[in-house]
């Protein structure tokens, strides 16, 4: 276990939980809305981009954005597309994501769901991660709406990251929505990623 900005102790998480979204704020309200909500975080500094960072500042900016922005769950996505596009351009080869795009999308979603799971720390931090099938995850007691209490879903800036990585990679015409959250009282974050119209949905067939 690591402590927090706060002393707290807490799981780690990657950094572009944070370093993804200070631009996003910047762009929408300049400085002074970066740094508003940063302050309400309890932030005083970017993380550094090198290795993991307490997951308690992260959970705290993204709680602090919801409570200042009537618009945060647009800055959200906006930086889990950031953070998607992040992880294919410094952590995912060149090589394995062209082969991925080459593999039919019933093939390659597997493989994709997969390779997301060896690395779930960099979303998930101390939440418990699982995989549910080939286009659903699930995280349990997800610190970055640990406390909070909603009757809509909150974690759109996951469900901008798994959505980036799955159009890119396996088929654009997939999108992710978040059926189920901690903050609403279930068991479990879940994450689906479904065609965006049944009727462009690939057949199991073209898997082979």
């Amino acid at each position: 276990m690591s402590e927090d900005a706060r002393g707290q102790k807490g799981g780690l998480i990657g950094p572009n939980a944070v370093l993804q979204l200070l631009p996003v704020l910047e762009e929408a309200g300049g400085t002074r809305l970066r740094d508003a909500v940063m302050a309400a975080a309890g932030i005083d500094a970017p993380p550094s981009d090198a290795g993991l960072m307490p997951e308690g500042p992260a959970a705290r900016l993204h709680q602090a954005l919801r409570r200042l922005r009537p618009d945060a769950a647009v800055l959200a996505a906006q930086a889990g597309a950031r953070t998607g596009d992040y992880i294919l351009a410094h952590r995912i080869p060149a090589p394995a994501q062209r082969l991925l795009r080459a593999l039919p999308p019933m093939v390659a979603a597997p493989l994709l769901s997969r390779a997301i799971a060896k690395h779930a720390w960099t979303f998930a931090g101390s939440g418990r991660f699982r995989r549910v099938g080939a286009r659903a995850f699930e995280i349990a007691a997800n610190p970055v709406v640990a406390g909070e209490q909603s009757r809509q879903p909150l974690c759109h800036w996951h469900a901008a990251v798994f959505e980036r990585l799955y159009r890119v990679l396996v088929d654009d015409r997939l999108r992710c929505t978040e059926t189920a959250c901690c903050a609403c009282g279930d068991p479990a974050c879940r994450f689906e990623l479904r065609w965006s119209s049944p009727a462009t949905a690939p057949s199991p067939r073209s898997a082979g």
